[in-house]
């Protein structure tokens, strides 16, 4: 479910092309298929794409139940660093989508692992098979798979009181004196654009750790540990304290020339986390991606 709230801006617009003013990343096809279906509230009322909205009106877009069938199983290659009959940790991709979502129902890694497993958990819904974590589009690297609902269960009580260590490495514009610090903001839905995240005191709460591995002329390379796991935690976090990654234009604004124009530099390129069956610590690292490293070398 969706919930946007009018603004003085979008007043007198249709419906529908309101839709698509409080939300670009939805297309006008899903728009139309979802007033068809009658999934939107406008002040918990049904209403059709003619109804021209007002300011502080309501909109919620409840979500349409996909169906296992729906998803298309794809033979799109994975990296996987590892699997047992629990688990699979892969190392995603710049550029892929962790699961099909509205505006992504094809090439995702939920449709990857739909055609290369037979099993994999129940618990997120025929959506998210197997999917324990997310990581962003244009975030890369280690993600880790429950083939099982046991296995789910238990790596997800590791997420829930954070035994399970995520750590990644970013590029950020903007030199950091401090060797090392503890970034602690809570995150919620930004009001003014419902794509983004923002650090808000009603938001929920959320603590990243970074340490400084090297200094640029103009740009800064560091390690971030997740003490919390909130939607675009680091992103926002660094972001706030006036150190975007670079190559993230959601969170660095228009206006600046991009070292790297498909993303942000930013990889998960660690996970420890203790084996469902086994009760074992493994620790998986990966390197810096290549794009990422070609980056670094015209900093050098």
């Amino acid at each position: 479910m969706k919930k946007f709230i009018v603004s003085f801006k979008e007043s007198g617009l249709r419906l529908d092309k309101a839709l698509s003013v409080l939300n670009p990343a939805l297309s006008r096809s899903y728009i139309a298929s979802i007033l068809k279906e009658g999934k939107i509230l406008v002040n918990n009322k049904r209403e059709k794409a003619s109804y021209k909205v007002k300011e502080n009106d309501e909109i919620i877009l409840e979500d349409i139940p996909i169906s296992k069938s729906d998803i298309k199983k794809e033979d799109i290659p994975l990296d996987i660093v590892y699997e047992d009959d629990d688990i699979l940790i892969i190392n995603k991709p710049q550029g892929m989508v962790v699961h099909p979502a509205n505006v992504y129902s094809s090439g995702t890694l939920v449709n990857a692992l739909l055609y290369r497993e037979d099993k994999l958990s129940t618990i997120n819904g025929v959506v998210r098979p197997g999917i324990v974590h997310r990581l962003d589009k244009d975030t890369s690297g280690l993600l880790c798979v429950a083939k099982n609902d046991n296995a789910h269960q238990f790596l997800s009580r590791q997420l829930q009181n954070r035994t399970m260590s995520r750590e990644y490495i970013a590029l950020v514009r903007g030199v950091i004196k401090e060797n090392s610090g503890t970034i602690e903001m809570p995150i919620g839905r930004d009001p003014k654009n419902r794509q983004k995240m923002a650090a808000l005191k009603e938001g929920k709460p959320a603590i990243t750790n970074f340490v400084v591995l090297k200094r640029y002329q103009e740009h800064t390379l560091v390690k971030c540990q997740l003490v919390s796991g909130r939607t675009h935690q680091i992103r926002v976090h660094l972001s706030t304290i006036g150190y975007p990654i670079e190559g993230d234009s959601l969170y660095v604004g228009k206006g600046y020339d991009k070292l790297y124009k498909k993303g942000q530099l930013l990889t998960a390129y660690k996970l420890k986390l203790i084996h469902p069956s086994t009760k074992k610590e493994m620790v998986f690292e990966i390197d810096i991606p290549q794009y990422f490293n070609e980056v670094l070398k015209t900093l050098e």
